[in-house]
């Protein structure tokens, strides 16, 4: 009876407005504004094909967590599906490397916040920044879901309505030569300087490690059916959009982005977006995606803090995790779990002072095995979830799974090609050694 009572204080205050923008939120990280730099270095304009491939198997994995948050809507929801289905090992397991997958994302976001931040002022070191940021984004986290929901809102439109304007901009310059003299740029920087795919394969395949990060989020909405008013409602339809909103976000602006400026010469300093306004000469407009970026990195860091108090509250709650993280504060947030994760979080800050140019890529290829963990264990729990079920209870089932269990197979398979190209990528490989560390650790955590 006590887990029930306590389960029930968790506020179901997020309107379906606000569970749709954290989808889109959350599919809209700095993957998109920062690591695309190197996902392009990787794969030319044949990048567009990796988002495509990365973006069916996102919809796979998002449509088996669907599947089992509109039958069943709470809020440590995969990790409390893996204990159900699974087993209480693999609860503990999943709960706790999904929590230490947003604290590492954390880590990133902030990194990229300080990186931005120097683009206007450069004085100003990037662990002071890291710092700032962490005690803004803790402190609105504290309050309840309601301001997190309308912060998260609002932040997230932000990213929307710039990515849109900077595609509707683009396609100007493209087809009339909006300042460009009034010549139309045209499509050639696609296919003039190597061919569309000029690394081969090779490129296309590495270039999905990098892709597949910058997705890391997408199964946020999960987290939230706990917190939802109609989740019957509101996950479906946020879950379906995400495959068009993958094709307008990340393929859209990105082809723009490399029929605007030769895909050889987009930089690694700084995001490609804010480079090529600087190069149509906008001066403007750069430090308006400049200020996007760094609200990209706000909502996508707010949404992890979120999701790591609610994972530590949920663990408390299933037994694998102290009883400490099951209090709530009066106004339903549990705060002891979001200050626990803040704690961690100051390491990012010891990070960007130590080697602030190493950073964001050490810690994205640690947060890559992390989120590849959970959405293996996500899919894996759907076919049990559906194992489970009887043949009545499988005909009921509200938002089933496409083309299962085929798609399930396929995209597992996929995961783990991913972990296989990441030992090829000497910034990645840290994260193999890292990942082994963290699941025997977790392992003895369990057994003790």
């Amino acid at each position: 009876m006590g887990k029930n009572h306590q389960s029930e204080k968790l506020q179901r205050g997020l309107d379906n407005r606000h569970i749709q923008l954290i989808a889109l939120g959350g599919a809209i990280g700095v993957g998109l504004f920062y690591g695309s730099s190197a996902t392009i270095q990787m794969a030319g304009p044949s990048v567009l094909l990796s988002y495509l491939v990365g973006g069916l198997v996102i919809f796979t994995i998002m449509r088996a967590l669907g599947e089992m948050a509109v039958d069943e809507p709470v809020s440590g929801s995969f990790s409390s599906y893996a204990n159900k289905y699974l087993g209480p090992f693999a609860g503990f397991f999943t709960g706790w490397t999904y929590w230490f997958m947003w604290v590492v994302v954390g880590m990133a976001e902030i990194t990229v916040v300080g990186v931005y931040v120097n683009y206007w002022f450069p004085d100003i070191p990037q662990w002071l920044t890291a710092l700032s940021v962490l005690v803004v984004i803790t402190i609105i986290n504290l309050a309840n879901v309601k301001a997190f929901g309308e912060f998260e809102f609002w932040f997230a439109l932000i990213k929307v309505v710039a990515i849109i304007g900077m595609i509707l901009l683009g396609l100007g310059i493209i087809f009339i030569g909006i300042g460009n003299g009034g010549h139309p740029i045209g499509f050639d920087n696609l296919w003039t300087h190597g061919g569309f795919v000029p690394n081969g394969i090779k490129g296309i395949l590495m270039s999905l490690v990098l892709v597949m990060f910058s997705f890391g989020g997408v199964e946020l909405v999960g987290i939230t059916a706990g917190e939802a008013k109609n989740p019957q409602k509101s996950i479906p339809s946020a879950i379906n959009n995400v495959v068009w909103r993958i094709l307008i976000f990340y393929i859209g602006a990105l082809g723009i982005m490399m029929i605007l400026y030769p895909w050889n010469e987009v930089g690694t300093k700084g995001s490609p977006f804010v480079l090529i306004f600087d190069k149509v000469g906008i001066p403007g407009a750069a430090h308006i995606i400049n200020f996007v970026v760094i609200t990209a990195a706000l909502s996508a860091f707010n949404s992890g803090l979120f999701s790591s108090g609610r994972m530590l509250y949920n663990l408390s709650l299933q037994n694998n995790g102290p009883k400490y993280f099951g209090k709530l504060s009066n106004n339903g947030s549990p705060r002891r779990g979001i200050l626990f994760s803040s704690m961690f979080l100051l390491v990012a800050v010891v990070l960007n002072y130590i080697v602030p140019e190493k950073v964001f890529l050490y810690i994205s290829s640690v947060a890559t095995v992390a989120v590849i963990t959970s959405w293996t264990i996500i899919l894996i729990t759907q076919l049990k979830f559906r194992k489970s079920k009887t043949k009545i209870e499988k005909e009921k089932l509200a938002f089933k799974m496409p083309l299962y269990p085929i798609s399930t197979y396929l995209s597992l398979t996929f995961l783990a090609l991913i972990i296989v190209l990441m030992a090829f990528i000497p910034e990645m490989r840290i994260a193999l050694f890292v990942a082994p560390i963290w699941f025997l650790s977790l392992y003895i955590g369990y057994r003790i």
